[in-house]
């Protein structure tokens, strides 16, 4: 813990160094915060005897753009001292890269966030950057990626080039975290099926272009699985993860029609264990100016399936039912309310996800979510996390 904290100390001191230093030639931005996990129930496993999870958390931004326009250079630190789980302190650097954009080219180096998808409950294509998964359950949070991006853009499509010569683990929650399995997650010790291990070059290949009202995205990915699978440790108190190689080929494509968006994300991908095939599709449809007001609300529905066989990385989303309702108030203070529920048709289990945010004045944020685990039972998909109800509320303050 003292170590993570001197990596917070050093985050934030290099942040206001900066501010100060060059505040002229950088746009500085940022935001320093506070939250809480509270949970209702008592965790289901040993060292999970604690209710609240306060946190601190640090994110400076440093952007920099030639007077041309032609070159940038982008720094986005980040880091969280946790009060209850050691694991869930960390420090990570999000992006840290340089940029050129030339005449219908442009390169990227160094460490950086790419997003790839259309759907709303879950990311099937974004398969670039490794989940950060003790930031967030619903693997949304990502650690920066090291690469090499090169971009074509022409009238018939931008193709892109990824190439990713350093591999970066998962994070996992540790002994007194919540949503876990059983069994912690051994991080030290991971099992990898390339030599190379974290050392193997992983390659990806993209295009994308729109006709008409349709956008359409499709990628080829060799190399390092961002998805571990588990084996248990010879000792039989642990799991150990075990990071194969695969080969992924993948579409997102996006309709557009007045009030409407069609979207569907599928891949499919081969490892020494599995050959799956994967998809999320489904629709939104938006309401303008409800009752003349400013506020929009949007309803999303979306099914998922994933034919992935027991040897596979575990997922949770294999035969399930997305209903949702985005609510815009499109005010000054950029109001918004996320509510879903995702129901397994199979086993019945439900996830409930409620989000809120809310800015006060032009430099503090209040967010606050709600996540249910329900109707789960020994031996289904999220009975692991079926204690692990709880809110949380955030107050982020940018600068």
């Amino acid at each position: 813990m003292k170590l993570r904290i001197r990596q917070f100390a050093a985050l934030l001191a290099a942040t206001f160094a900066v501010s100060g230093a060059s505040a002229e030639d950088w746009d500085i931005t940022g935001f320093v915060g506070i939250d809480t996990q509270a949970f209702w129930l008592d965790g289901q496993y040993q060292g999970q005897d604690k209710r609240l999870s306060p946190s601190l958390l640090l994110q400076p931004e440093f952007y920099w753009r030639s007077d041309d326009g032609q070159q940038r250079l982008s720094f986005v630190g980040f880091a969280r001292i946790d009060a209850t789980d050691d694991e869930r302190s960390h420090a990570d650097l999000r992006e840290a890269y340089w940029g050129f954009e030339g005449n219908g080219w442009d390169i990227t180096a160094g460490v950086s966030k790419v997003y790839w998808g259309v759907a709303e409950s879950r990311h099937l294509v974004d398969v670039i950057n490794q989940t950060d998964l003790v930031e967030n359950l619903d693997e949304e949070s990502k650690l920066g990626q090291p690469l090499i991006n090169i971009n074509l853009q022409r009238d018939y499509g931008r193709f892109g080039l990824y190439v990713m010569p350093y591999f970066r683990e998962r994070t996992f929650p540790g002994i007194e975290g919540r949503f876990r399995a059983p069994l912690v997650v051994d991080t030290d010790n991971p099992i990898y099926e390339s030599g190379d291990q974290q050392k193997h070059v992983d390659y990806a290949l993209r295009y994308s272009h729109y006709i008409g009202d349709i956008d359409i995205g499709a990628h080829v990915f060799e190399g390092t699985s961002r998805e571990p699978r588990f084996v248990i440790a010879s000792g039989g108190d642990e799991l150990v993860p075990v990071y194969d190689q695969m080969t992924q080929v993948g579409v997102d494509l996006q309709y557009t029609s007045e009030s409407w968006l069609w979207k569907l994300e599928a891949i499919s991908r081969e490892t020494r264990v599995d050959t799956f095939f994967a998809t999320v599709a489904g629709l939104e449809y938006t309401f303008y100016g409800v009752r003349e007001s400013a506020a929009d609300i949007g309803v999303l529905v979306e099914y998922l399936y994933d034919e992935r066989n027991d040897r596979s990385a575990p997922t949770a989303s294999d035969n399930d039912l997305f209903m949702g309702t985005r609510l815009a108030f499109n005010d000054a203070d950029d109001s918004s309310v996320l509510a879903g529920i995702a129901v397994d048709l199979d086993t019945q289990e439900l996830f409930l996800n409620v989000e809120a945010e809310r800015r006060f004045g032009d430099k503090l944020t209040v967010e606050l979510q709600l996540r249910s685990f329900l109707n789960s039972d020994s031996g289904d998909s999220l009975h692991s996390v079926s204690e692990d109800d709880y809110v949380q509320l955030r107050l982020s303050w940018f600068y």
